[in-house]
């Protein structure tokens, strides 16, 4: 063990890093870094391919596969052997991992998020046993650094293989193996998708770059200037973004799917402590919330094979990138094409709600999660049971939810997961927030502030999307009519509709002829289908305005596309029928007042909207199996 003695030498003081060894030039990781870091969140990491799996030995002899030691935290993962002699090979690699380590003991939040692995590629030398010994000098009981081997060069050579890692032999003139080997170091950054985010080799590898990349995965928002960088904020919104479309100028801003990568986040972080102008987040009794259930739920929402033909998943009608509902599509589209005759709701806070669906006829995320799943023209699975036999014969499935519940999967248990990932999506801490609730007078603009001023007076407002004193979930829970519903249900006696075919190309097309290629659309009577009221006829829920900038299009319908367009409908009064709601009257705004309250509007938009959709983007979306 004479090498290894050596190391443990060269680790215990930094100041002999800085010495020469033979000659030879030591890398920059022994010393300061020469030039300044970019800020955290910065940059990008772009995915650089898929982690390799792998059939490795602890340092208990116990096998394990690496993927095991992946997903839950973000991975440093090294190669190298013991008796490394190479200065600027594997003790470097070893000795940075080291600094890091002693980065971590001041910085606990950040070691909780981060796994070490060392990895020998000398299978014969390097038992379990001995790399025990390796790394005994060098482990904390607060900093998770495993040392890992192989049974054989057999099961090492695929690793090796899948993670580029060039090694060879070196053997003298008699043909006999000198116990080293050629190698080029290489130090692998692993997010907890088991997707590689950076390869460091020795002009690279330095503790303060190490830790600055590992801290940007962690935070998918820039911070430099208090700012989002515009290169970043971009990888969270729609793939294709159609604003402007209708314009001849239009030109399209599509955002490549290898540009579109996620950031796992801790979802649990806005149950524990809601955002500010958030009230606690409502917990039923009967299904407390664990990270356990929030991951299994966040794993089903994803997924498509919770439909009838293994194609269509919740997230597909609720796109978080399009603020958790469907910018694109007035009203939302099921399994192969298939028509739903409302607009798709967004689920930003909609733990904080007391009546779910338009009409309000579910009053429990636990219960609501079915009604999709069991829809002809959504998910169209034909019973309860067939979604849980599903789930059944899927192994990892029937793991998840062992662990998170301690049976499987159930038509309660299926509930209870789906519901505690959505209560995570809260978003709250809008520049209204740190203005009326933080008291920073620069958070809210002048003209903000003035639509605020007639939000909650003039323009009346806050009558149905309240705000109180210490909260604002800016929603009654209650069911009002404003015409809009009374309007489609009477329709028009218009010959043509306008339709757009291309950028600022419109053709107006015979109502004959969209009916003779369109499926009939039913009537929507709104609240009413549920109590079968009249006086609820064209009765909807009071949605939240919070992320409203993000929803669009608006009402049940989606039939307006802006939210200039909504002020305007409020402001002559709605639409008049003989339900219409007694709160709904013409308002008088002028112009520059339409203006300013559209920009409170756009001021209720939460800052954490980036990390949800980041880890949305990081989440499985069923489509293959994992190796």
């Amino acid at each position: 063990m004479k090498h290894l003695f050596t190391i443990v030498i060269l680790l215990s003081s930094v100041a002999v890093f800085s010495v020469k060894a033979d000659n030879e030039t030591l890398a920059p990781g022994y010393g300061a870094l020469q030039y300044e870091l970019p800020a955290v969140g910065s940059y990008l990491l772009p995915a650089l391919g898929k982690a390799a799996d792998g059939k490795v030995l602890d340092e208990q002899g116990q096998a394990v596969n690496l993927h095991q030691l992946m997903g839950d935290k973000i991975v440093l993962l090294s190669f190298i052997y013991s008796t490394c002699s190479d200065v600027n090979g594997c003790p470097l690699a070893t000795g940075v991992f080291h600094k890091i380590k002693n980065r971590l003991k001041k910085a606990p939040e950040l070691s909780r998020q981060l796994r070490l692995l060392t990895l020998s590629f000398n299978p014969e030398q390097d038992t379990p046993e001995k790399m025990k010994q390796y790394g005994e000098h060098l482990q904390d009981e607060n900093i998770e650094w495993r040392f890992l081997t192989t049974a054989s060069e057999a099961e090492l050579r695929p690793i090796l293989d899948n993670y580029r890692q060039s090694i060879q032999k070196v053997y003298d003139e008699n043909g006999r193996f000198t116990g080293t080997f050629s190698h080029i170091l290489r130090v692998y950054l692993i997010d907890r998708n088991k997707k590689i985010r950076n390869i460091y080799s020795v002009s690279f590898l330095h503790t303060d770059t190490l830790i600055n990349d590992v801290k940007t995965l962690l935070q998918p928002v820039a911070v430099a200037t208090g700012k989002k960088s515009k290169q970043v904020f971009k990888r969270f919104r729609p793939g294709d973004d159609k604003s402007n479309y209708e314009s001849d100028d239009y030109r399209t801003d599509s955002i490549a799917l290898a540009d579109r990568t996620g950031q796992a986040t801790d979802l649990m972080k806005t149950v524990y402590n809601p955002p500010k102008g958030l009230p606690p987040v409502p917990v039923p009794a009967n299904n407390p919330i664990t990270p356990e259930k929030v991951q299994l739920g966040r794993k089903l929402f994803y997924d498509r094979r919770l439909s009838l033909n293994n194609t269509f998943s919740c997230a597909m009608c609720h796109i978080p990138e399009q603020g958790f509902t469907s910018n694109e599509m007035k009203t939302a589209v099921g399994i192969e094409g298939r028509t739903v005759k409302r607009n798709s709701p967004t689920l930003y806070n909609v733990a904080y709600y007391t009546k779910l669906f338009h009409d309000g006829r579910e009053t429990s995320l636990e219960h609501q999660v079915w009604g999709p799943l069991l829809a002809h023209n959504e998910m169209a699975n034909p019973s309860i049971g067939s979604v849980i036999e599903k789930l059944h014969n899927d192994s990892e499935y029937k793991a998840l939810f062992n662990k998170a519940f301690g049976k499987g999967p159930t038509i309660e248990t299926i509930g209870m997961a789906i519901a505690s990932y959505e209560r995570t999506l809260n978003s709250g801490n809008s520049a209204f927030d740190r203005w009326y609730y933080g008291n920073e007078k620069q958070a809210l603009s002048a003209s903000a502030q003035r639509g605020f001023k007639l939000f909650s007076g003039k323009a009346q407002c806050s009558a149905c999307h309240t705000v109180d004193k210490e909260t604002a979930l800016f929603t009654d829970n209650a069911f009002h009519n404003t015409g809009i519903g009374y309007h489609e249900a009477m329709g028009s006696d218009a010959k043509t509709q306008r339709v757009q075919v291309a950028p600022g190309v419109f053709v107006d097309v015979d109502n004959k002829l969209i009916a003779s290629v369109s499926e009939t659309k039913s009537n929507d009577l709104g609240r009413y289908e549920v109590t079968q009221n009249p006086n609820d006829r064209w009765r909807y829920k009071t949605p939240s305005l919070r992320n409203v900038t993000l929803t669009a299009p608006y009402m049940h319908n989606g039939s307006i596309s802006t939210l200039k367009e909504v002020v305007e409908l409020y402001n002559q009064g709605g639409i008049s029928n003989e339900n219409l709601d007694p709160l709904i009257i013409p308002l008088n705004l002028n112009a520059a007042e339409i203006d300013d309250l559209t920009a409170f509007l756009e001021s209720l938009t939460g800052d954490n909207t980036d990390e949800l959709v980041a880890d949305a983007f990081a989440a499985p979306v069923g489509d293959h199996q994992e190796n």
